[in-house]
């Protein structure tokens, strides 16, 4: 079941993200920062688990991103990526966002969901508003692809 975040699910999804980033398959997230971005956030709940996490945060008028997106390796394979990507690209829908876009390190998972690769430049209220405080910029690693809704 694909729900909204709840304040109980604040760890769950900080232990499923920083795992992923611990892997260097994604950037960490402090609790701070999903706490402050928690109405953001989709999860995937299965028997009482969460076994995956997703967000959607508006960057602009015309623009958000899809971000933090983490399944528990044991459900990977399943498509509740895919799943829990699509709530968010509903949700972008419903409130009038044009343009959707992910940094990632697996450019292949959101291409297959209709994204294409975009060059960071074309981002750059993402660019200057977050990344630039990231302490792997500029050189993180990740690739920006974007879906147009």
């Amino acid at each position: 079941m694909i729900r909204k975040a709840r304040i109980p699910d604040v760890t769950e999804i900080q232990r499923l993200v920083n795992y992923f980033a611990d892997k260097n398959a994604m950037l960490p997230r402090s609790l701070n920062t999903i706490y402050e971005n928690l109405r953001d956030f989709y999860v995937l709940e299965q028997d009482s688990q969460i076994v995956g996490c997703c967000a959607l945060h508006v960057t602009w008028g015309d623009l958000a991103e899809v971000k933090s997106l983490a399944v528990d390796e044991y459900a990977q394979g399943k498509q509740l990526g895919r799943q829990l990507v699509e709530a968010c690209l509903n949700d972008a829908r419903e409130m009038g966002i044009p343009k959707v876009f992910a940094l990632t390190y697996v450019p292949e998972f959101f291409e297959k969901l209709g994204f294409h690769g975009v060059d960071k430049s074309t981002l750059p209220h993402k660019i200057w508003s977050e990344c630039i405080n990231c302490h792997k910029f500029p050189d993180c690693g990740e690739e920006a692809v974007e879906k147009d809704l």
